[in-house]
């Protein structure tokens, strides 16, 4: 199903799938018991844009912990259960939106259906997450190899399980390292399934390479119509999965709003630091709610024209640069006054 068709599913006040706005996600990586550091991370994420926030719950005081840590957040609390069924039940009761679980890893057709009833009973979201790293031995021998028919196979035969056992506030997870198996994953469930789909490219390393196969494949899956809700896994601060995952929805004209920035590669006739300006003006925009392109260009011979596109920019010369506002030079400046100068507009900017 495109993310226009699929079922619409409420975790705390937000609402995805059924062509809503497509969700950014991400995952603390502090210890869930430690409640200041869990939320201290979860308000750092939710000033960058972060939308839905998942907290692992391997233990009792963990679980316990959500109630606390739900008091003090305002985006929707996911727990993130794996083995222990018991976990999954104390999550809910502790006021976790949602909770994400593999039926196969969690135990006999009993346990799964202890997890479902108190999901019934509250009307809580059950994300089904698959990941082709715990792909059943069956489906490894029956495909020959890890691949994309056994992955959503698997995730097919886990949503079966829970709406056999009566519920279907469902939404389904399928994930690989491996990009292209991914995608085709994905463009094999979008047409088997009314669930919505949580996207991302699990283990996808470092800040670098992590984003360049975030982007790729990402990029794929979601400009095909399909996904409602995604995280960019990296290696790193969780903060910079929501700046991907901002830029990405951006650049597939997914989300307005947030200055885009574009700033040439450099050449020979570069006589000012462009390379920290341009560092400098993307980390200046961050905090502006502004919808409009900001040009960086490193000379003034093609920096106009190269930035007429753009609402405004700036073009560095020899020791000082121009203001260019929607293509046309509006003044020269001393090349340490373009960053102040570019705060200056962006202060007045006038929409």
């Amino acid at each position: 199903m495109y993310r226009t068709q699929t079922k619409p599913i409420q975790i705390g006040d937000k609402v995805i799938g059924a062509g809503n706005p497509i969700l950014i996600q991400s995952m603390t990586n502090t210890k869930t018991e430690n409640v200041e550091a869990t939320v201290s991370q979860i308000l750092a994420l939710e000033a960058a844009g972060c939308e839905i926030i998942r907290c692992t719950v391997p233990t009792l005081e963990a679980a316990r912990a959500l109630k606390e840590i739900k008091k003090q957040i305002h985006i929707p609390l996911v727990a993130d259960i794996h083995f222990d069924y018991k976990m999954a039940i104390a999550a809910m009761e502790n006021g976790a939106d949602k909770i994400r679980i593999n039926p196969g890893n969690i135990g006999s057709t009993e346990k799964v259906k202890a997890v479902v009833d108190v999901a019934k009973e509250r009307n809580i979201p059950i994300r089904v997450g698959v990941n082709s790293g715990s792909l059943e031995k069956h489906l490894v021998e029956k495909y020959s190899g890890v691949t994309a028919e056994g992955i959503v196979e698997s995730a097919l035969d886990k949503v079966r399980i829970i709406e056999d056992l009566g519920y279907d506030n469902l939404v389904i997870s399928i994930k690989s390292s491996d990009v292209m198996m991914c995608v085709k994953a994905h463009e094999l469930l979008a047409g088997r399934t009314v669930y919505p789909l949580h996207v991302g490219i699990t283990e996808s390393g470092t800040v670098q390479s992590g984003n360049i196969k975030s982007a790729i494949g990402l990029g794929i899956i979601l400009n095909q119509g399909i996904g409602d809700t995604i995280r960019v896994s990296l290696t790193g601060n969780p903060v910079e999965e929501i700046k991907s995952a901002k830029l990405i929805l951006r650049t597939l004209g997914l989300r307005k709003g947030g200055i885009e920035v574009v700033s040439c590669p450099t050449c020979g006739r570069t006589q000012i630091d462009l390379i920290g300006l341009a560092g400098k003006v993307e980390k200046l925009v961050e905090d502006y709610p502004l919808d409009i392109k900001v040009a960086v260009m490193g000379c003034a011979v093609n920096g106009p024209g190269e930035a007429k596109e753009a609402d405004i920019g700036i073009a560095g010369g020899i020791g000082e640069g121009l203001l260019i506002k929607k293509g046309q030079i509006v003044r020269k400046v001393p090349e340490e006054q373009l960053l102040a100068v570019l705060q200056d507009e962006l202060d007045h900017w006038q929409e």
